[in-house]
């Protein structure tokens, strides 16, 4: 995974460089939601309860902060908060999974 940047959007000389540059961040991006998936799948195994596994005042409290680091790198908080809701609610479903897995083979 590669994030270190190659070049900056100005020094770019075509549109096929700063395509590119675009799909490099994508990969990192991707490979990096793939590693926060594993901490998930791993965290599952502490959840004593469904509940605890949906997390509502963390999933609250998790987005309110990515909204907060989405201003700080002046990007629209509303579209981020979507896509982490859109995200992490997938990952709870597959945590949930794993975890009902787990229960039902102790």
């Amino acid at each position: 995974m590669d994030i270190e940047q190659h070049k900056k959007p100005g020094d770019c000389s075509d549109m096929s460089e700063i395509r590119a540059e675009i799909d490099r961040l994508d990969r990192a991006v991707i490979a990096l939601l793939g590693q926060r998936f594993k901490y998930v799948q791993a965290a599952s195994k502490f959840k004593t309860s469904a509940a605890a596994v949906r997390a509502p005042e963390r999933f609250t409290a998790m987005l309110q902060q990515r909204r907060e680091w989405a201003v700080e790198e002046q990007l629209s908080p509303d579209t981020i908060e979507k896509l982490y809701s859109d995200l992490v609610n997938h990952f709870i479903a597959e945590e949930l999974q794993q975890w009902q897995q787990a229960q039902r083979s102790n």
